[in-house]
């Protein structure tokens, strides 16, 4: 006999209500809940006496669902933490996180794992419900938690990597973006320019009767070239972009050779291998610290560093290490990490103490990466000014030269 198909989870509302307090005090307030039954209910367990219970009017753009980020996870993990910490039970920590949260997709999330809970789910099973959102590593640091009956400290370490890591994701999006955008600016400027502005100097130049100089013949060759077809770059761009992206989600093969490039690359490679190692060593730091078994640890660590040179690199550390290798003689044997770190994780080792010394390190490099971008943001800045002038200059000289010409003949007369 098949099992009946299960419920899906009541779509909790915004309601806006009034009502008196034990004094008799006039108050008024919002709540989340499925129904309106629900919402008086809860308010008379504060003890509030419910007048008026609404359905608040949402718009087309506030009822449009939110997507769920990576940011979200970190707040959430941070408040959760911080509620059980101060002695708040599981259910009402979920449920006070949850009906508060502005993303209407965030909340439904939260009180779908909130009714597994209730349910007598454990929490890493219900969260494990939720692949999209908590990955193996979340996953299995909370059930190490519920294991050992540290839930409420393995949550706090949860919710710090989870901000070290999104902390290091926008550093890293913050030194991607800015040249990136400046470069697309003025590919935007030159293709105006080119298609807009030269055409009236061109019609300008027919009346002089005279020969253009060479740059400037090339300079409206390309114009032509690029009002012609448009059209067909820009396609073209889009495709390749696509194909490109496409093609990198399928091959690791392909991932593993962009990053190798990535890591090469002056100013910016440094930055990424500063990154790399923070995350494995926030990461292996968290996983250590809440006992989860070394070999097991680097398994997830893999897929935390963010880039496929490192994580390939980390699995060969596990198998060493599940062969009796020591972890620090492995990581010496990859030829990525600085032997600073090598030492740091020696003395760990040796001392039993390895998330500390990895904590140690993850929190040096996250400075460094910091650091450098504001370096590289500094360094990117007076560059970009001088290709920006250079090439948007060279179009105005371009298009100036042969009146500059014509005004030396003129003059020479």
């Amino acid at each position: 006999m098949a099992p009946p198909p299960k419920k899906s989870q009541p779509k909790a509302n915004l309601y806006t209500w009034e009502g008196t307090d034990k004094k008799g005090a006039r108050i008024s307030g919002e709540s989340r809940a499925t129904n309106i039954s629900m919402v008086r209910a809860e308010l008379r367990r504060q003890g509030i006496n419910p007048l008026k219970v609404r359905k608040k009017a949402t718009s087309i753009f506030s009822s449009r669902k939110k997507k769920i980020t990576s940011s979200d996870i970190a707040v959430f993990s941070r408040q959760l933490a911080t509620m059980m910490s101060a002695g708040v039970p599981m259910v009402q920590a979920f449920d006070i996180v949850g009906r508060g949260h502005e993303n209407p997709s965030m909340m439904e999330l939260i009180l779908s794992i909130k009714s597994d809970v209730e349910g007598g789910t454990s929490l890493a099973d219900a969260l494990r419900k939720h692949p999209l959102y908590f990955d193996d590593l979340y996953v299995n640091l909370v059930r190490a938690g519920e294991h050992a009956g540290v839930l409420e400290d393995l949550l706090d370490k949860i919710a710090t990597y989870k901000e070290k890591t999104e902390s290091i994701k926008g550093k890293i999006k913050k030194a991607m973006f800015y040249p990136a955008a400046v470069i697309a600016v003025a590919i935007l400027v030159t293709a105006i320019i080119m298609i807009f502005v030269i055409p009236q100097f061109e019609q300008l130049f027919k009346g002089f009767g005279a020969d253009l100089p060479a740059f400037t013949r090339i300079v409206i060759n390309v114009a032509h070239v690029v009002q012609g077809y448009w059209w067909a770059m820009l396609g073209g761009t889009i495709l390749a972009v696509y194909l490109f992206s496409a093609a990198l989600k399928r091959s690791r093969k392909l991932r593993e050779t962009l990053d190798k490039i990535l890591l090469k690359i002056p100013v910016v490679g440094s930055i990424l291998n500063k990154a790399a190692i923070a995350r494995f060593a926030r990461t292996l730091a968290t996983m250590s610290a809440a006992g989860v078994p070394l070999v097991e640890a680097l398994d997830s660590v893999s897929g935390a560093t963010g880039n496929v040179v490192y994580s390939n690199a980390v699995l060969r550390m596990r198998e060493d290490v599940a062969t009796g290798q020591s972890l620090q003689l492995s990581m010496k044997q990859r030829n990525l990490f600085p032997n600073m770190v090598i030492q740091m994780v020696s003395i760990g080792e040796e001392s039993g103490a390895l998330d500390d010394m990895l904590t140690k390190v993850a929190d040096f490099y996250e400075e460094q990466v910091d650091n450098a971008v504001d370096s590289m943001s500094s360094l990117l800045e007076p560059l970009i000014m001088v290709i920006l002038g250079t090439l948007i200059g060279g179009l105005v000289i371009a298009m100036y030269m042969p009146i500059f010409k014509m005004g030396s003949a003129v003059l020479g007369k």
